[in-house]
């Protein structure tokens, strides 16, 4: 139970939070970058950062004098998603920047590696309509899936893999689920190395392109 506190204890500082939701962009940031995205001194950066990866959730890189630091896994992604989904509503932005940044992000933005908002929610949909993923009894990948992933996006999980193939991400702004799993993050990183989608700025939203919107149609009847 001291673990489950001890984690909890390190989202409850609205610095470490704000961290960790910057991380599910999924790159890695240096701790300057972070310390101006959270308002802070660089020494309130770097002594916080120091606790969320004693804690486990984030992982450092050390590249000459710069500290790297990401998520440390799927899993720390999915927990910190996990907790803003749960969050009682999302505060009202204070700017016209802030305002248009999460209108972005609630229509299509990456979760650590795979698609979120409403892009990532009528993708899911999309797949499990078409009997891509089962969603009987919990998820599943189903035969028709994995040849779809085979022949769409040329992935195939490796023998042996630990990552689940599929599971549910419960989207903070939806309310609902979107996939992730190793094929999430086929799925996202395809979407990105054929330019069906972009970044947006420095932040965690992405934009469908024209070619986007064709190839998640063609694929998947998703007018995006």
């Amino acid at each position: 139970m001291s673990s489950l506190a001890d984690t909890a204890a390190l989202f409850a500082d609205r610095t470490r939070a704000a961290f960790c939701e910057a991380l599910l962009d999924g790159r890695a940031w240096t701790s300057g970058e972070l310390a101006r995205h959270a308002g802070v001194s660089a020494s309130t950066a770097s002594e916080q950062i120091s606790r969320l990866v004693a804690g486990g959730l984030l992982a450092e890189e050390r590249q000459g004098r710069h500290r790297y630091v990401r998520l440390a896994g799927p899993e720390a992604a999915a927990l910190t998603e996990a907790l803003a989904a749960y969050a009682p509503g999302t505060p009202r932005p204070r700017t016209l920047r802030a305002s248009v940044r999460q209108d972005a992000e609630a229509r299509a933005r990456t979760c650590y590696d795979h698609l979120a908002g409403r892009l990532g929610v009528d993708l899911a949909d999309a797949m499990a309509a078409r009997g891509l993923v089962d969603t009987g009894s919990g998820i599943a990948v189903t035969p028709a899936g994995r040849a779809w992933l085979a022949e769409t996006l040329d992935f195939r999980q490796p023998a042996g893999a630990r990552r689940p193939l599929v599971r549910t991400c419960l989207d903070w702004t939806e309310r609902r689920s979107h996939l992730a799993g190793a094929l999430g993050a086929a799925l996202c990183t395809a979407a990105l190395e054929r330019g069906w989608v972009r970044r947006v700025g420095s932040g965690r939203a992405v934009k469908v392109t024209p070619a986007g919107s064709t190839a998640f149609g063609e694929l998947l009847g998703v007018e995006a």
